[in-house]
């Protein structure tokens, strides 16, 4: 049986719009590893916290709310991720801006990240694991086997967002949107708890000219090298 150390972790870290989980999902599938989609874990959080009127500084409330059993994280052969809280599907309703605002207040909260830390890190099983989010390689998992950092500029993020979101039917404005995301990459670089920064040993990648094909072939073979580093290779052989 591996150990919990020796179970490999590609962290991908990065703020709204860069394509992380995009690029989590399509290597997740690729190796057949467990991924987790730790910016919907904390919308589904503050959704759930919200709709049963739980503030984030309310403690014991906060505790009152178990993501490991309420709580169900999914991903289709296609398709995204889908989330359900006590059997009922909230990935739709998670997906706006609205919810990824009201996430980002409750991540910040200590109460908030002490209640899904410990559920995040037993996402980590056999045989390996994709975790995406703003702190896995700096926070949740800093012995990664990989960490990559993915960034892009606020106006081609608002751009990416916008389509996507027209593309689910959100009624959106892209000015609005990228201002959005300006006050969102503003609160969560400069939180006090786990802001959202590379990790000191993270790989860096510009997204903003890049398409999800190259960024995918990017990570892969720098993840490739990694795995061969320590005696694994599930992308392609090891020279």
């Amino acid at each position: 049986m591996m150990s919990i150390a020796s179970i490999p972790v590609l962290a991908i870290d990065g703020p709204g719009g860069t394509g992380k989980g995009t690029v989590s999902a399509r290597i997740a599938r690729q190796l057949g590893w467990n991924i987790l989609d730790s910016g919907a874990l904390y919308r589904a959080f503050a959704f759930v916290a919200k709709e049963r009127n739980i503030q984030p500084d309310d403690v014991d409330g906060i505790k009152s709310i178990d993501p490991k059993n309420e709580f169900l994280l999914e991903l289709p052969s296609r398709g995204d991720m889908r989330i359900s809280v006590s059997d009922r599907d909230i990935s739709g309703l998670i997906r706006s801006e609205y919810a990824g605002k009201l996430a980002s207040v409750y991540a910040a909260a200590p109460a908030v990240r002490d209640a899904l830390i410990k559920h995040q890190r037993e996402f980590r099983k056999p045989p390996g694991l994709v975790a995406d989010g703003r702190d896995m390689g700096t926070v949740v998992f800093p012995d990664a086997l990989l960490k990559v950092f993915l960034d892009a500029s606020a106006k081609v993020r608002a751009e990416r967002r916008y389509n996507q979101l027209k593309s689910k039917d959100f009624n959106v404005n892209l000015l609005s949107l990228e201002q959005q995301i300006a006050e969102r990459d503003r609160r969560d670089t400069h939180r006090t708890i786990a802001p959202l920064v590379p990790a000191h040993d993270a790989v860096v990648i510009d997204t903003s000219r890049m398409t999800i094909e190259e960024v995918v072939e990017e990570v892969g073979y720098v993840l490739n090298l990694r795995l061969c580093d320590v005696g694994r290779s599930e992308l392609s052989s090891c020279q």
